[in-house]
């Protein structure tokens, strides 16, 4: 059984079983409704219609079907990699591309074409299904990442990125000005508190989080930055910009319509790394090209 207790700041309203319910677990809210009424869902230990309301206290229990075993197979899929030794990998991941196959992409994603080009010498350390990933980025959003080939690179990467010592840069996109020449955004980032799939500022079940931000230029609607990261969490470019409400442009989940810039996903590239070899001990320090999309966003942006 999955469980969730509903908490005083989810009981801020009159909450639905079938839609709260569905947004706690990640799942459709017809998915939802088909598991409450085959008697699968079970509030205090006792099974309930859809149209139950839920309080704070409650305890939501849901037996889920197991989910189909993914695999992550070879796939001979061009990618570009910027760099290659025998302990790690540089890669620019195009604009579109998911890192690892997870629910709706079990395939064409990063990790296919990495175990086709590595022969399937990756780290082991994240499983299966995301081997050699040390870090990610959004599936529309591009740039450099890192990809361990074995275990001891993969740990020394990770306790760099957890001491903050990874160095990483992105250039995006913004809607309106910025007061000042530069900032910084100091917001704790968790788990939204209805809708799952996505994160937020909150100082519920969240972890601290930093971004700084310098302005590049401006136009009359846009602003162009550059971003450096001192933590990592998900979504954090993008949750902070439109928390201090400069959402990237195009960005669809976070953003407005008003700033979409004929784009269906984020304007943002991760565009320089810097790090200490795990292994060798020497700073490598990488830049990508700004891709063909972001310039064309720059152009329109009058950027």
């Amino acid at each position: 059984m999955n469980k969730y207790t509903v908490t005083e700041q989810d009981a801020g309203e009159k909450l639905r079983l079938d839609a709260f319910a569905a947004q706690a677990f990640g799942i459709s809210r017809s998915r939802m409704q088909e598991l409450i009424m085959g008697g699968a869902v079970l509030v205090n230990g006792r099974k309930c219609d859809k149209k139950t309301l839920l309080s704070a206290g409650d305890e939501i229990a849901v037996e889920l079907p197991p989910e189909r075993e993914l695999e992550a197979v070879p796939q001979n899929i061009p990618i570009d990699i910027i760099y290659e030794d025998d302990y790690l990998l540089v890669v620019d991941k195009p604009r579109g591309m998911v890192v690892h196959p997870a629910a709706g992409n079990p395939d064409q994603t990063l990790v296919n074409a990495l175990l086709y080009h590595c022969k399937g010498r990756l780290s082991s350390i994240n499983g299966v299904i995301r081997p050699g990933i040390v870090h990610r980025i959004d599936k529309d959003t591009s740039g450099l990442l890192i990809v361990a080939k074995t275990d001891e690179a993969h740990q020394g990467l990770a306790e760099q990125i957890a001491v903050h010592s990874f160095e990483r840069k992105y250039e995006a996109i913004v809607g309106g000005h910025m007061r000042q020449p530069s900032g910084t955004v100091c917001a704790p980032i968790g788990r939204h508190k209805t809708d799952r799939k996505k994160m937020a500022v909150t100082d519920y079940n969240s972890k601290e989080a930093t971004t700084h931000w310098r302005v590049v230029a401006e136009s009359r609607e846009y602003t162009h930055l550059e971003l450096t990261l001192e933590t990592g969490r998900t979504h954090q470019i993008r949750v902070h910009m439109a928390h201090i409400g400069h959402p990237v442009a195009g960005d669809t989940v976070y953003g407005s319509v008003r700033y979409r810039l004929g784009m269906e996903g984020q304007c943002l590239f991760a565009k320089y790394i810097s790090f200490i070899h795990p292994i060798t001990g020497e700073t490598m320090t990488f830049e990508a090209a700004r891709p063909a999309y972001f310039s064309d966003a720059l152009r329109r942006a009058g950027l």
